[in-house]
Formats: C-alpha cells, structure tokens, sequence
C-alpha cells in the first residue's frame, strides 16, 4: 500500500512538471465586481461594443439586461445593434461562413465561456481576466497579434487601442538527444523575442552542465501607445469580464440569496422541532 501512494505522488510529480513544461502562465485572480451594478452595465457596454461583433452569446436575452438596472428603453438605444425585439438573444449578424475564412474557424459563443474555462488553476473568470490583458504583437500571424495564455489564437486584440500594443519574449529549454543512441545530451535554451512591431528574432545556444529541465517561460514588454492607463484598462477588462462571468449565469446571486433564507428557516424550523419533540416526550420514561 505504501508504495502505490509513493507511486501515485511520484506521477502527480511528473504530471505537475509536465504542466509547467507546456508553458501556461499563472492566472491572475480576477477583482469580484459581479456584485456590482454599475460595472455589469459598463461590462454589458464593453461587450456589445468589442465582443458582439464577432461573438454570439445566443443563451442570454437582451431583456435578462433589466436584471442589472436597465430599462428596455436603455437597452434598445444603447445596447441593441443586431436584434429587433428586447426578447430577442445576443445573435451576431456575421455568418458563419465569413468567420471561418476571416479567422480560420468560427468564434465561441461566449454564454457559458466563462464556467468552460475553469480548471484547476483558477476559475473561467480569472482566465478571461489574464486572457485579455496578455496580447503581444506578433507579425507572423494572420492578425498580427498572439497571446501568452492562449498561444497562437485566431482572435485580434479587440481591445488594443485601449491597452496599447507591446512585445514579449519566451525563454524555452529543451532536452537535446542523440538521434543515433537515443540518449541525453544536454540541454538547449531558445530565446525568441517579439519587438513592438511583432518582428521575431530567435537565438539558440547549449546550456552548461547542471540541474536542468525543460521549461517554457513568457515574459511581456512595456505597453504603448494605449488610450487609458494600464490601472484603468485593468478596471475596464474587469467590468468586462464580470458581465461574462454574470451572463454565464445570471441566478447565481439571487440563488445566494435565496440559500442564506433557506438555511435560516431550517435553523429555526430545527429548533422548534427540537422544542416539539422534547414536549412530546417529556413525560415517556
């Protein structure tokens, strides 16, 4: 028995070094604003203006908007572009067709994005927070843009004029082995780097002896050019993400809500019961 556990620990070893070695970075925890009103409006703004264009978000209805303070006059003059009645889903007006030549497949629907996204490292709304903040320029591909969370996406930088353009840099080390013997060389260390026009220069050179492992390491560059400071573009991604995080699930606080009651009648429903039983039986010997 004990040594099944020291194997099982030794694989979650090898299967937690494998992870690191593909090159994820660590999410960042995205601020909980869903509790707030004014930022699901503003995300709610964010999403018709940047995301609607090309993604759908058929399970939600523009008149859910009214759960977070807008009137359907708000909605249909502020919000509505590609719908005709306040009932109507957030459907796209672009065919599927056209996105799959423009970008190579067909954008998600973004309804439930952000409980498909959760995992073991954080929840849907913290890889969509991280997601959104960590575009680089990159020339090589077809939009001129990558993303460190999500390497070598289809998607654009929708939000690039406000975050501004940069470049980034990976570091990878990589196991050498002799393609006669099959055995272990070395180690090699690649580093590409992306300017800020997205132009890729790589270097490789062999690294000295020592304790090595492969590894893949991203490091972003200096943001410029953007219209809003990266504090408030922060602010702005995070209302942002906050209605998608809501949209994936518009009940869950008034689900809450409705639990902390529930939970209170059963606590006093126990102790009146409790009071009723002892009544009964106080007389039973």
């Amino acid at each position: 028995m004990k040594k099944l556990i020291l194997t099982l620990i030794a694989a979650l070893g090898i299967m937690t070094g494998a992870q690191a070695s593909e090159g994820g970075i660590a999410w960042d925890k995205a601020p909980g604003k869903t509790n707030d009103t004014a930022s699901l409006q503003n995300g709610a703004k964010l999403f018709v203006n940047y995301c609607l264009g090309c993604h759908s978000a058929s399970a939600m209805r523009y008149n859910r908007l009214q759960d977070i303070g807008l009137n359907d006059d708000q909605i249909r003059k502020n919000l509505m572009f590609t719908a005709e009645k306040v009932g109507d889903p957030m459907n796209i007006a672009m065919r599927p067709a056209d996105a799959k030549e423009w970008f190579g497949a067909l954008p998600p629907d973004l309804s439930v994005i952000a409980r498909a996204r959760s995992s073991a490292a954080g929840s849907g709304s913290d890889w969509l927070y991280t997601y959104l903040r960590s575009y680089f320029r990159d020339a090589s591909r077809p939009t001129g843009w990558n993303n460190v969370v999500f390497e070598n996406v289809g998607m654009p930088h929708a939000l690039w004029e406000l975050q501004g353009s940069r470049g980034a840099t990976l570091e990878e080390v990589k196991e050498t082995v002799d393609p006669t013997s099959g055995k272990h060389t070395g180690f090699v260390k690649t580093v590409v780097n992306f300017d800020a026009n997205g132009v890729r220069t790589e270097k490789t050179e062999p690294m000295a002896e020592g304790h090595h492992h492969a590894s893949r390491t991203w490091t972003l560059g200096k943001l410029e050019g953007g219209t809003l400071p990266q504090a408030r573009f922060d602010e702005q991604v995070a209302d942002l993400v906050a209605y998608i995080t809501y949209m994936s699930d518009p009940t869950a606080h008034q689900r809450t809500r409705l639990g902390v009651w529930v939970l209170l009648f059963l606590g006093l429903f126990t102790i009146f019961a409790w009071m009723l039983n002892r009544a009964f039986w106080k007389d039973v010997k």
